[in-house]
Parts: structure tokens; C-alpha cells; sequence
């Protein structure tokens, strides 16, 4: 087979925001390369591709596991060529206050969330750097910044994964690579996330509003994955979270001690058959939607704004200097 114009690998590819990213660089006609551990919902996220013009190579492993995740790769790389974009994004979460994480929970949500990234980053790596090209891009959160209260394990390792991405990047930058590293944060999504993480909140969990869809966070990662930016931000929540974080972390302690709990869970019940996937896979029909469909904006306009800065600049520039021309004239 003739290889396409890229060929991109995803973890967390079986559902959420890694399966909405699939289906789009699909539509460009991308080869990718799925990582996960549900084989059912890889295939069904390999048929999306195929079905929107791409190519796909569905691979069984767990982020957590470093060989798993090499081996996967080279697989990758067996049948499409070479890497060039690498997209790190499987996670795992434990909604429960601190004192009732057990330490098994808190690890095993670390190996994923924070671990994952960075064994990802090592296969990327080891085929880019030598090539002297290509892409990762960690897909982060408002909360690597502004940690919330409830989810302490997934804080602490996105708050993780920028420390040592940082580190990588001034490395890269010393040895004077082309390859590029970039994080894009999201805010809260519509993912199966809430319908599968580990629980011990008396309600369901819930993203806290404002929502946005997968494929808001979808279109951002595939932009930011031919940029050459640093970091990008997505959805004003996540820009609000950040500067809060700056210049009054005190209050937003104070603020989400008494309003996180309760923003974080519906008004139903936790259902007593809930599935579990901190562990293993939960099996079942799970694409990159959540329940949320009803509540969630498939629009950000701040992303928007952001995105296209450079020509709003240019075209305020234009204007702040039209208007001066004409004051002169007009003098």
C-alpha cells in the first residue's frame, strides 16, 4: 500500500476525544495508528476511518506498559512507514475524595495518565529524533493548572506531564531538533469518561460546565499537530482556569471547596452496576460521545479567535493604521 500523507498514531484511540481525533485526520486521508486496550471499539474506530478515506491499524495495549507501547510502534511503523505525528491522550480517573484513594487506585491512575505520556514520548522519540523530524502532541487539561477537588491522582499527573514535557522541550531545543513538542489543554468534555471512571461519589460524575464536545477538542489537537506552537489552549474555561490560578490561587481554593463537589456529579444516583475501566476495559458500544449530548457546545469561540490570532492581528494592524492615515488626511 502507498503510504498517505501522514501517518499518526493515537492512545486512548477507542473512544472519547482520541476517537473523535481518528475520525478527522481520517478524513485527511491519514494512516493511523489506533493504541488501546478494548480490540471491539479499536475496530470500530478503524472501520470510521476507513470509511471517511484513511487507513488504520487497530493495536491491543495498555499505555501503562512501556514494551507494550514500543512494540505497538513499531507495528505502526511496520505497516505504514515512518511516524510523524505522535498524539498522547488515554487517561484514567478515580472521582473520590483524597482520603478514599487507595494507593493501588492512585498508582494505576498515575502509570496511565502521567506514565502513558511519557513512554509514548520515549517511542515517538526514539524513531523521530534520529529522522530529526516530527510531531507529539500531549493532549493536557485546564487542570495541569487549576486542580480541582475530587480527582487528585488525574490532577497530579497532568499537572506531571507539563513538568517533564518542559524539560523535554528545552532538551530538544539544546540538541537543536526540528522535532516539535506541543500541549494542548482542554476544558471539560462530552466523553464516556464520566460513564466509566472509577467512583465513589453518591451521584454520577459529570464534566464540569460549561461542556464542550469531542470534536472541539478534536479539531484543536489536529490544528495544533501542523503548528508551531507551544502550548494552546482550548475553550475560555480553560483560559479562566489559568489566569485564576495566577493571580488568585487562594480564592479558587476557597471557590472550589464549596461549589467542585457539587459541579462535579448530576442529581441521579451512582447506578450500582456501573462499569469500571481503571483496571480493565469496559466492553460495550462507547464511540467518542458521552451522555451530555443535550448540555454540550460543539463550538468554541475563544479556540476560534485563538486559532486565527495572527491574521486578526494583521487585519487590526491594518486598520489601527487606516484610521491614523485618515485622521492625518483629515487634518
Amino acid at each position: 500500500m502507498s503510504k498517505a500523507k501522514e501517518v499518526v498514531v493515537i492512545t486512548g484511540a477507542s473512544a472519547g476525544v482520541g476517537r473523535a481525533t481518528a475520525r478527522l485526520f481520517g478524513e485527511r486521508g491519514a494512516c493511523v495508528g489506533l493504541i488501546a486496550r478494548s480490540r471491539r471499539r479499536l475496530e470500530a474506530a478503524k472501520k470510521e476511518i476507513e470509511a471517511a478515506g484513511g487507513h488504520s491499524l487497530a493495536v491491543v495495549a495498555d499505555v501503562a506498559n512501556a514494551q507494550e507501547i514500543e512494540t505497538a510502534a513499531e507495528q505502526i511503523e511496520n505497516e505504514f512507514g515512518p511516524i510523524d505525528i505522535w498524539i498522547n491522550n488515554a487517561m484514567a480517573t478515580v472521582f473520590a475524595p483524597f482520603h478514599e484513594v487507595t494507593p493501588e487506585e492512585f498508582r494505576r491512575t498515575t502509570e496511565v495518565t502521567y506514565l502513558g505520556y511519557v513512554y509514548g514520548t520515549m517511542a515517538a522519540l526514539k524513531r523521530m529524533k534520529p529522522r530529526d523530524r516530527g510531531v507529539i502532541v500531549q493532549v493536557g487539561s485546564a487542570l495541569a493548572y487549576r486542580s480541582i477537588p475530587l480527582q487528585s491522582a488525574y490532577c497530579g499527573a497532568k499537572h506531571a506531564i507539563v513538568g517533564f514535557t518542559d524539560s523535554l522541550r528545552s532538551e530538544l531545543m539544546h540538541d537543536g531538533s526540528n522535532v516539535h513538542i506541543t500541549v494542548v489543554n482542554l476544558p471539560a468534555l462530552n466523553t464516556p469518561q464520566f460513564e466509566w471512571s472509577r467512583t465513589r461519589l453518591p451521584r454520577h460524575p459529570q464534566p464540569v460546565p460549561p461542556i464542550f464536545q469531542p470534536e472541539v477538542a478534536a479539531e484543536a489537537i489536529v490544528w495544533a499537530a501542523h503548528q508551531q506552537r507551544r502550548e494552546i489552549d482550548v475553550g475560555s474555561p480553560t483560559v479562566l482556569a489559568k489566569t485564576i490560578q495566577k493571580v488568585a490561587p487562594g480564592l479558587a481554593d476557597r471557590y472550589l471547596a464549596e461549589s467542585g463537589y457539587d459541579k462535579q456529579q448530576t442529581s441521579q444516583p451512582v447506578d450500582a452496576n456501573r462499569p469500571d475501566n481503571l483496571l480493565e476495559p469496559v466492553e460495550g458500544d462507547y464511540e467518542a460521545h458521552g451522555s451530555f449530548d443535550s448540555r454540550a457546545h460543539g463550538h468554541s469561540v475563544q479556540f476560534s479567535m485563538n486559532r486565527y490570532r495572527l491574521r486578526w492581528g494583521v487585519l487590526g494592524g491594518m486598520l489601527a493604521l487606516g484610521f491614523i492615515a485618515w485622521r492625518k488626511i483629515g487634518l
